[in-house]
């Protein structure tokens, strides 16, 4: 992939962060992801790729936003897979809590995994549990792992989990082990980034999540040196059926790292919403002055870059606010 894609991801991210954030804490989520997706698909136009949506929000005949087999880009350039989610944490901007982002994965063709919008289970771990753990292990053992390769006591060891009922048993589990559990409410890509990123205090991220946000945290991920274990949870026989379509035969396997994103190139892009552990949200500084907080990282590489960002609203119709 051409380098330059790195930093024209950013403002698309950017253009869908700005209009989204128009609705912040005004209790309509359906607006405030149909904002970002609308920006989001607009701004892809001007970037020079033959990008397609491999894992998004559904088939074309299921959903209205960004769905999977969408075309995006000016159409020249490299052919890239994309994974995207437009505003991750709908309700988190509805209700004016923190950890909103908007978020894009990119690789070459044929690198991402190609599945359908469904729940995925996951665990996250940074650099120095590599390669160590495995996802069908039980929580006590991987505990003991993380807390020997970060040199910490096990009291001292931080995993950060989803507060949904399904994880209630693994949490318990988690805190009779004697580790700290860090519960978060929606927003899973920036929560299983935060394990592989210095400084944060989190050493293992596990649960059920989406599967969109699962492959775009594994471009993130693999640029930070970290390491990820999934597997597909169909709910029926019907998301069993989609799987297989899309070439995904054994539902029941565990999917490494490099399933997930295949090579050693990615790029993963976000920009906050509303401030969280990752990232700043949007803030509106008066008159038509708006800044943005983002990050950029690339795989092949390793580069991890900041950017902050002035926009002149004012020279952004489409994104000026609504009503």
């Amino acid at each position: 992939m051409d380098r330059e894609l790195a930093l024209e991801i950013v403002r698309v991210t950017e253009a869908a962060a700005l209009a989204s954030s128009q609705w912040m804490g005004r209790g309509r989520k359906i607006e405030a992801d149909d904002a970002a997706t609308t920006a989001m698909r607009s701004m892809f136009d001007s970037v020079n790729m033959q990008g397609t949506v491999v894992i998004g929000e559904g088939e074309l005949d299921e959903a209205p936003m960004l769905y999977i087999g969408e075309e995006l880009g000016s159409g020249n350039g490299p052919e890239v897979d994309i994974a995207v989610d437009p505003l991750e944490g709908t309700s988190i901007v509805a209700k004016g809590h923190p950890n909103a982002m908007a978020v894009i994965a990119i690789a070459d063709r044929g690198t991402l995994l190609h599945a359908p919008d469904m729940y995925m289970e996951k665990l996250v771990v940074g650099p120095e549990a590599a390669g160590l753990v495995r996802l069908d292990d039980p929580i006590e053992k991987t505990i003991d792992i993380i807390a020997k390769m970060n040199n910490k006591r096990v009291r001292d060891v931080t995993v950060i989990i989803q507060e949904r009922e399904r994880h209630a048993e693994l949490i318990e589990r988690i805190r009779a082990k004697g580790a700290r559990v860090n519960l978060f409410g929606d927003g899973d890509v920036g929560a299983s980034i935060a394990v592989a990123m210095p400084r944060t205090g989190i050493d293992l991220f596990v649960g059920t999540g989406g599967a969109p946000e699962g492959v775009i945290s594994a471009a993130a991920i693999k640029s930070l040196g970290g390491d990820m274990q999934a597997r597909l949870v169909p709910m029926n026989d019907e998301e069993e059926a989609r799987c297989k379509k899309m070439g995904v035969e054994d539902t029941s396997r565990i999917l490494q790292l490099n399933d997930l994103v295949k090579g050693d190139d990615a790029i993963f892009a976000a920009t906050g919403v509303s401030t969280g552990e990752l990232l700043e949200g949007v803030r509106f500084l008066g008159g038509d002055l708006v800044e943005t907080d983002s990050i950029v990282m690339r795989a092949k590489t390793g580069t991890v870059r900041y950017i902050k960002a002035h926009h002149r609203l004012n020279q952004k119709p489409h994104l000026q606010e609504q009503e």
